[in-house]
This record gives C-alpha cells, sequence and structure tokens, in this order.
C-alpha cells in the first residue's frame, strides 16, 4: 500500500468561507500551512482564526511558496481570475470559489488554462455532495422518474432585506453584474443540471430590486445589482422550468430547494430540512429518510457518512466536496467534482441571464 502524502493548504481570503475551507481541509486530512488576506496584519489574525501554521506577507507570497500544494481562493470575485491564473502557472492545485471570474471569457481562460497545464481544479458547488441530491441523481438517471418534464425550484435567502445593509457583493466592481443570481442562483443551476443530466439551453430572465439604494460609508448609493431574479429556461432534453433566486425574501435564510418532476415520479430535496429525499408518486408519495438501509449504493449512501438520525448539513457536504478535491491532486479524478469547466458554465449561464434581462427576451445558452 502506497502512503498518500498529506497535501498543504494554503488558503487566500480568512472570511466566512475561509473558516469553511479550512475545517474542511483539516478533516480531509490536509493541513493548512499559510493563510494570506488585504493585509499582512490581518493575515496573521485570520492565521489564528482558522488553525493555520502561519501567515503570508501577500497572496503572492502563499502562491510562490514551496511549502503549499493547493490553493485556496476565498476573495472578492473580482480578485479570483488573476489569482487561479497565477497559482496555475506556480504548478499547483487551486480550489477556486465561484464566480470562477467575473466574465466568462475569463472564466473560459481559466478553464483552458487548466486543461492545457494539467492543473487539479475545483470549485465549491457543494450542494452536488448532499446524500439526497445524490440520491436523487441515482434513481433518475436508473430511469426512476420516467421523462423529466418539468424542473422548478428556487434558492432565497434574506440577509440583504433592509436597505441599511450592505456587502461588497453589492458592487459590480467587486462582485460582478449579477448578484442575486449570480451569487446563489447559479448554485441551484448547478446542482439541477448535475442531478438531472439536463442543459439548459434557452432562457428568459426578469431582474428586480427591493431596494434601488443601500445605505454606504458616508452617504446611501444608488444599487445597479439585483435583490432577486426570476427565470423560465428550457433544457436539451425537452423539459422546462423556473427558477427564483432572492436575497431578500424575509425569513428565508439558504432556502433552496428543487423539484424534478417526471412522468413516472417525482423528487424533491430541501436543502433546509437536507436529511430526507421526498418522492412523489400518483398513488401515493413517500419520505426516504438519509441512512445505509435506506440510500442506494452509487447514489447517497456512498456520501452518507454520519450515522442516520445525525443530520447531514453544509460543513458536511463542503467537507465531502474536499476530500473528493484532495483525492484529485493525489490520485484519480473522482466523479462528479466540479472543475473549472464547471465554473465556466456558470458564468455562461450568468451572461445569458443578464443579457435576456437587457434584451427583454429569450436567448440562447451556449452549450
Amino acid at each position: 500500500m502506497t502512503d498518500v502524502p498529506t497535501l498543504r493548504a494554503g488558503i487566500i481570503g480568512g472570511g466566512f468561507i475561509g473558516g469553511v475551507h479550512a475545517y474542511a481541509v483539516r478533516a480531509s486530512g490536509g493541513v493548512v500551512m499559510q493563510v494570506a488576506d488585504h493585509s499582512p496584519e490581518a493575515a496573521a489574525l485570520a492565521a489564528t482564526r482558522l488553525g493555520a501554521r502561519s501567515s503570508a506577507e501577500s497572496a503572492e507570497a502563499l502562491i510562490a511558496s514551496d511549502d503549499i500544494d493547493v490553493v485556496h481562493i476565498c476573495t472578492p470575485n473580482d480578485t479570483h481570475f488573476d489569482l487561479a491564473l497565477a497559482a496555475m502557472k506556480a504548478g499547483k492545485a487551486v480550489i477556486c470559489e465561484k464566480p470562477l471570474a467575473t466574465s466568462s471569457e475569463d472564466a473560459a481562460l481559466l478553464a483552458e488554462t487548466a486543461r492545457s497545464t494539467g492543473a487539479v481544479t475545483a470549485v465549491p458547488f457543494i450542494y452536488r455532495f448532499y446524500p439526497s441530491v445524490l440520491e436523487a441523481r441515482h434513481r433518475i438517471s436508473s430511469g426512476q422518474a420516467g421523462a423529466l418534464w418539468m424542473l422548478h425550484g428556487s434558492y432565497l435567502q434574506d440577509w440583504l432585506s433592509s436597505s441599511q445593509e450592505t456587502n461588497w457583493r453589492v458592487d459590480p466592481a467587486k462582485g460582478g453584474g449579477s448578484r442575486a443570481f449570480g451569487d446563489i442562483g447559479v448554485h441551484w443551476c448547478d446542482v439541477m443540471e448535475f442531478t438531472t443530466g439536463h442543459r439548459i439551453t434557452r432562457l428568459v430572465s426578469r431582474l428586480s430590486q427591493a431596494h434601488p439604494s443601500r445605505k454606504g460609508d458616508e452617504s446611501d448609493s444608488v444599487v445597479s445589482t439585483e435583490d432577486g431574479a426570476v427565470i423560465l429556461f428550457e433544457t436539451d432534453r425537452g423539459a422546462t422550468g423556473s427558477l427564483v433566486a432572492s436575497q431578500v425574501s424575509l425569513g428565508r435564510k439558504n432556502k433552496l430547494w428543487f423539484s424534478l418532476d417526471g412522468t413516472d415520479a417525482a423528487y424533491v430535496f430541501d436543502q433546509e430540512l437536507p436529511d430526507s429525499l421526498w418522492i412523489g408518486g400518483r398513488s401515493s408519495s413517500q419520505v426516504i429518510p438519509r441512512g445505509p438501509d435506506t440510500f442506494s449504493a452509487g447514489g447517497g449512501a456512498d456520501y452518507s457518512r454520519l450515522p442516520a438520525g445525525h443530520p447531514h448539513g453544509y460543513q458536511d457536504s463542503f467537507t465531502a466536496f474536499m476530500t473528493d478535491a484532495y483525492a484529485a491532486v493525489s490520485g484519480p479524478r473522482p466523479e462528479g467534482l466540479p472543475s473549472f469547466s464547471d465554473g465556466h458554465r456558470a458564468a455562461v449561464i450568468t451572461e445569458a441571464v443578464l443579457a435576456s434581462a437587457m434584451k427583454d427576451s429569450w436567448v440562447e445558452v451556449p452549450s
């Protein structure tokens, strides 16, 4: 038996999501070597908080370090492209938060660079890694749903529900041209396409704002990005679908849910109630709890690593993603691990949503 080397992580960005990465790295058998942030002082504080062995003077110094195998990019969106490109050119494996870039052109370049250099890359589309999602995917791919014809759901949050609240994501120079869809709607589209095997080919969108202005540091500022998005779409396999994405839906914290309606069965997943899968039928419906005897080998059972009754949640799914990403660095790439190509796909759909809203018409989504 060959010993697998302990992979050494460098995390750029010490905020909330950097902490999620750090926990998942350790749970996956890696070690957090360094943390970089917007200043050396911030990096030192973040390194202590995230349990890293040291801090880096800068992101560039972290990427150049011989002590780093995997670079984690957990910074504002407008920095992702340059950091990911530099890390790949330095020979590192790269795990980059979405969006991969703020334009599909830049995202395509990153995906092509990953292919041409052979760099191991991943984007944390972690909702793929819920056992209930994987169970739905397994049952759909084995034909138990019949023909899928209607795919619908939402991703609803309320963290920007007050006009007194703002964030760097509100600024298109940092967050990109789309906010609600680009931040959370892309997660829904990725998990829907992953679970069903369908690809969105056409869509029409409406973008809206609850708050046309928000409180700034010194004065109120006009907002140009959307608080919510409504999408109607068609897929390459003949299904119709809809999505509502909102960051101003009071009482909803992370309400990602979908209903995948087939001619023989329907499958419903709710991320806020993640430990079961609802299966609808004509004469009866059932709720399947997560467990080794209820989920399938090759489906949800393979990623059901907690005893039944102990809920498998967001951090568990993030850790499952990280375990597969680190396995890809050391050996064969696990099936279903989202890559920079998937990050490019999200950027393509985002630009189609923006184009449709601007043109007030249906648009094609490039494959």
